[in-house]
């Protein structure tokens, strides 16, 4: 792999980690407002 695609593949790769990480922490605030307000209601 020459170095112009390996800096490609990990400029993608990185992308993708933070559009992860993003999708989990949407999920996660998702989750603990729907708790929150289950637990606030009875």
């Amino acid at each position: 792999m020459t170095p112009e695609e390996r800096a490609l593949f990990e400029k993608r790769r990185r992308g993708r980690n933070i559009a992860i990480m993003l999708a989990l922490l949407a999920l996660t605030v998702i989750f603990y407002f729907v708790g929150m307000s289950r637990i606030l209601r009875g």
